[in-house]
């Protein structure tokens, strides 16, 4: 029998006409019939959109508008073809009916991913923004070693200053650099008594980042605050886009460019660039550090943009 393919979606009146006009043929030109909903997946939504309905009959495809005599030309022709294949045995023809009658393990994993790709990223997601947390939580808690672990594992994927981190169980949520601007707060200089960390040449640079707290101060996650920040937000978008049911369009790149790379490049690579201590830069660039919100407010319109 022939398989049939309707491609439609809901409250599509053209598409109940074609399949009211497909039970009508059934007696002249058996068929079996498959509906697919567009609107259930992002790929055929955006390939078939504006087209439905569109019906596949063989290697025969029909698109809007569909007339009853173009219908009946189609299957004829497709149960002809059918047909004709049957009959003179093609090797190549029989190969791909029997291939299509079996439901292989590639096939079962493709579509366990496609199912579920989106639970396992946000908790991917999840678990690796989660566990720089967990450092300070262990630290608080007296449990030194599993605390120096977490810290060993990020360490080659983000520098873990502490004066660009945050803090949990201290008595502030971070410690900016004197040279940040910011009033009110205690500086980093003052809680680790580390001297000269404006200096990027400086040893005691690495002193800034092995720093991890005390009790009265608090104890440093693992991760900096913009990767905190870009991480959060990504799953935040994650967990946006399955309350949506996956119909979030993606940005167009030139927004993704101005809204999520250029703050966050600018906010970096200035003060990068700016604490070189080179005469003809400093010129161009002003020294300049900057504050937990541009760090946070950077990280978080890049990581959701990006997602």
């Amino acid at each position: 029998m022939l398989n049939v393919t309707l491609f439609t979606r809901k409250d599509c009146s053209p598409c109940k006409e074609v399949k009211q006009e497909l039970d009508r043929l059934q007696e002249k030109y058996p068929h079996r019939l498959v509906e697919v909903d567009i609107d259930s997946d992002d790929v055929l939504r955006a390939k078939y959109g504006t087209q439905v309905p569109v019906l596949e009959a063989g290697p025969y495809t029909l698109k809007a508008p569909i007339t009853s005599q173009s219908l009946q030309m189609t299957l004829g022709a497709a149960i002809d073809r059918k047909t004709q294949l049957e009959q003179v045995g093609d090797k190549e023809y029989q190969t791909r009916l029997a291939k299509g009658q079996r439901v292989s393990f590639g096939d079962r994993f493709s579509f366990w991913i496609a199912k579920k790709y989106l639970l396992y990223l946000n908790l991917f997601i999840l678990f690796y923004g989660g566990l720089p947390f967990l450092a300070p939580v262990f630290l608080n808690a007296g449990m030194e070693f599993p605390a120096k672990a977490i810290y060993r594992i990020y360490k080659p994927l983000c520098h873990q200053f502490g004066f660009r981190s945050f803090f949990l169980f201290g008595e502030q949520t971070f410690y900016p650099l004197e040279e940040a601007g910011l009033t009110g707060l205690k500086t980093f200089e003052q809680v680790s008594g580390i001297p000269d960390v404006d200096n990027p040449f400086s040893s005691t640079r690495l002193a800034a980042r092995q720093y991890v707290g005390d009790e009265s101060v608090g104890f440093k996650v693992a991760l900096c605050e913009r990767d905190v920040a870009i991480y959060a937000s990504i799953l935040t978008f994650g967990l946006l886009f399955v309350a949506s049911g996956r119909r979030i369009k993606p940005l167009h790149w030139m927004i993704w460019l101005a809204i999520g790379l250029t703050p966050i490049s600018l906010d970096g690579f200035s003060q990068l660039f700016s604490q070189f201590n080179w005469d003809w830069l400093a010129s161009i660039v002003p020294y300049r550090e900057s504050t937990p919100f541009l760090r946070i407010l950077t990280g978080a319109l890049f990581g959701f943009t990006t997602a």
